[in-house]
Order: structure tokens, then sequence, then C-alpha cells
């Protein structure tokens, strides 16, 4: 009789755990963690702000040449063209995001980044060309654009993972390291020689 009290017992025991297991699971899913939520208010504003950095990278790309054009130094004028052809990679990357999520690859424009860019061309307008002064600015312009596409990747990454957009969010993690990576480099150019140049003229 002990014997059978005992396995009763435990058959309860599991039956509960069971059923606790599912409620967490069910509970995981209506929270958003592992459903796509392809309906939600939530999933319209992510592809939303998809259109907006897609609008921001193609017209990223159609000013980087221009920044290339104007840049005094070398080392700057190859930074700038390394850009150019990384933003186009960028923006075949969101073509592949809005048809992992059967959605149309439409931009939005990007106020943020409209200004961004009509900042750089101020500089370029304002600066002499042929000076360091200009490189320096245009770092400067430069940087603003990246850490702007960094808090907005950044962004995405996350909220990909939690709509339970894996492949997704590992592309969009690939351009947010691609972004930081850029960062870093033209910081090495304004280090190297470009800073210490600009404050001598």
């Amino acid at each position: 009789m002990a014997t059978t009290k005992t396995s009763s017992k435990k058959a309860a025991t599991a039956k509960g755990t069971a059923t606790k297991s599912s409620s967490v699971s069910l509970s995981s899913a209506k929270g958003g963690k592992t459903g796509k939520m392809e309906d939600s208010e939530f999933h319209e504003f992510f592809v939303d702000e998809l259109k907006d950095i897609y609008w921001a990278e193609k017209h990223l790309a159609k000013a980087l040449p221009k920044m290339k054009k104007a840049a005094t130094s070398p080392e700057l004028a190859a930074a700038f063209e390394k850009h150019t052809e990384e933003t186009n990679t960028h923006i075949a990357t969101l073509d592949q995001v809005f048809a992992l999520l059967e959605e149309k690859a439409q931009a939005k424009k990007c106020d943020a980044m409209e200004g961004l860019l009509k900042e750089a061309e101020g500089i370029i307008e304002d600066t002499e060309a042929g000076t360091m002064i200009r490189d320096a600015g245009l770092i400067l312009a430069a940087q603003k654009v990246e850490h702007y596409e960094i808090a907005t990747y950044g962004t995405l990454v996350v909220f990909a993972n939690n709509m339970g957009h894996s492949e997704v969010a590992e592309l969009l993690q690939f351009t947010l390291e691609n972004e930081k990576a850029t960062d870093v480099a033209l910081t090495k150019v304004a280090e190297s020689f470009v800073n210490e140049q600009a404050a001598a003229e």
C-alpha cells in the first residue's frame, strides 16, 4: 500500500509539473517571446522602422561619394569609398530582411538622416578645400551618421529577437557590427594625423 501511495504522489507531481510547463510556454508565446507577431502593432512599428533605415541607407549611399570627393587625405577618401561599398551591402541586407518578413521593401523618409546629411553638406561648404580642417569636419559628420545607425540597428536587433525573428536578427546584427567597425576606422584616421594637422592649420 505504501508503494501505491508513493507512485500516485509521483504521478500527481509529474502531472502538475507538465501543466505548469505548458502554462509557462503559453504565457511566453502570449508575451511575444517566441511568437512572430506578424499581425501585431509592434510588428507594424518594427517594419516601419526598417523602412526608415532603408531610406537612410539609400540616401547615405548617394552622399558618401560626395564626401569622398571632398576629402583631403587619401586615407579618408579610401575610408569613404569602403563605407559606400558597405552601405550598398546594408541595403541588400535590408532587402533580405523584408523578404524574410514577407513585406515590401519600401523606403520611408528618415528625417534624422536627412538632417545629418545636410549637416555634412554644410561642412563641405563652410570649410576650405584641401585642408585637414575639412577632413576633421567630414569625419565628425560621418561619425554622427554612424552613431545614429548603431543606435537604430541595435534597437532593431532587440525588436527582432523579441518577436522570434531569429534570421532577421542575425542579419541586422551583422550590419550592426559592421557599423561599429566603420566608426572605429574613422576614429583611427582622425587620431592618427587629421586632428593634429587640423589644429596646426
